[in-house]
């Protein structure tokens, strides 16, 4: 058995997304022959919260006993490089994507959606960070548990940067860090965007796979800002089935799909989807309403990317500042896992195509 054996039968499996081998698409590495009987190597994928990783994993393993023997010891890891946005500006601060997450109007848990989506992906080995640009309600401090907490101050390159706060693997920054807790920021639409600026290029992030970002409900100057300031991977909009939440929602979609914005749609999430009694989990209560994000997704042609039930946990999780994706056997938090799977393979695909 020789390297040119194990690389002819691995040239035989290829990634379902990017639709080429694995040899082909240079992800195949570290390829070591113990013995005829044992080998070893590496799969590079591009992103560590690909949902197919098992798959791509088993199926190298079949490979090398169709082609190479059964009886034959494969050792596969698994590891990724996460695909970087062609259109990040000049390489903005060494963070690869931009998620924007936001909503058409309020009350629909869209911070909570976006503290779980940072989460799960954080949890699945990715470097991440949340960016809280709801400049006049800023809530991702409570639903982190850093509420009272402030950034420090490094120089880097001769400039006073702020210092993210990290919590449960996430690197944090909030106007909220900021401000006193019952002080509410009357500011006109230039002021806001000024102040989101600096919070954005006066924090010294690192090196990010993800930066989240937490929109304002609603569309306006602050979403268009961020548009133009960040090189943006994508959007996810968070709506509730209530028709009111989804007619606005629609809008949110058309606002980024204007030329003068073009943001991805990376899709729709429903939260608040139904509601399941803890002493009957059987049962599905559609105490807002059935089917509206489906019907959304449809009539705007983007994908339907998960629908979260309400269930007292996440409430309680919430206040207690411990996102409810923390819970992997929770059947919430694999919901908020499997969706930021479907999320990170879709930039993936994107970046892999352009």
């Amino acid at each position: 058995m020789t390297e040119k054996d194990v690389l002819f039968a691995l040239s035989h499996v290829d990634d379902p997304d990017l639709k080429k081998d694995l040899i082909t698409l240079g992800m195949i590495k570290n390829v070591v022959i113990h013995s005829d009987k044992k080998v070893s190597f590496t799969v590079v994928l591009t992103t560590p919260a690909c949902p197919l990783k098992e798959a791509i994993k088993n199926a190298c393993i079949q490979a090398i006993h169709h082609f190479l023997g059964k009886n034959i010891e494969v050792d596969v890891e698994m590891t990724a490089h996460v695909t970087e946005n062609k259109n990040s500006k000049e390489n903005f601060q060494n963070i690869k994507n931009v998620i924007l997450v936001g909503s058409g109007k309020g009350g629909v848990g869209k911070s909570t959606v976006a503290v779980n989506l940072a989460t799960a992906l954080s949890l699945q080995g990715a470097k991440v960070g949340i960016l809280d640009a709801d400049i006049y309600g800023p809530s991702v401090p409570i639903l982190l548990d850093l509420q009272g907490k402030k950034p420090l101050i490094q120089v880097v390159d001769g400039h006073n940067k702020m210092l993210p706060l990290e919590q449960y693997g996430l690197k944090v920054m909030s106007i909220g860090f900021l401000i006193e807790p019952e002080q509410a920021l009357a500011w006109r639409g230039p002021m806001a965007s000024k102040a989101l600026h600096q919070l954005i290029f006066d924090t010294f992030w690192g090196e990010l796979d993800y930066l989240v970002v937490d929109l304002p409900p609603g569309t306006g100057d602050i979403h268009i800002s961020i548009a133009q300031m960040l090189p943006v991977s994508g959007a996810v909009i968070v709506t509730t089935p209530q028709q009111v939440a989804v007619a606005d929602s629609l809008k949110a979609i058309t606002m980024f799909q204007n030329p003068h914005v073009n943001v991805k749609i990376l899709g729709i999430i429903e939260n608040m989807a139904y509601f399941i009694p803890n002493d009957q989990p059987e049962k599905k209560y559609y105490i807002f309403g059935k089917g509206g994000a489906e019907k959304l997704a449809k009539f705007a042609k983007v994908d339907l990317l998960g629908q979260i039930p309400i269930q007292e946990e996440v409430a309680i999780n919430s206040d207690l500042g411990k996102p409810i994706s923390l819970n992997v056997d929770n059947s919430l938090g694999k919901s908020f896992f499997q969706t930021a799977q479907k999320i990170a393979q879709k930039i993936a695909i994107f970046n892999f195509s352009h």
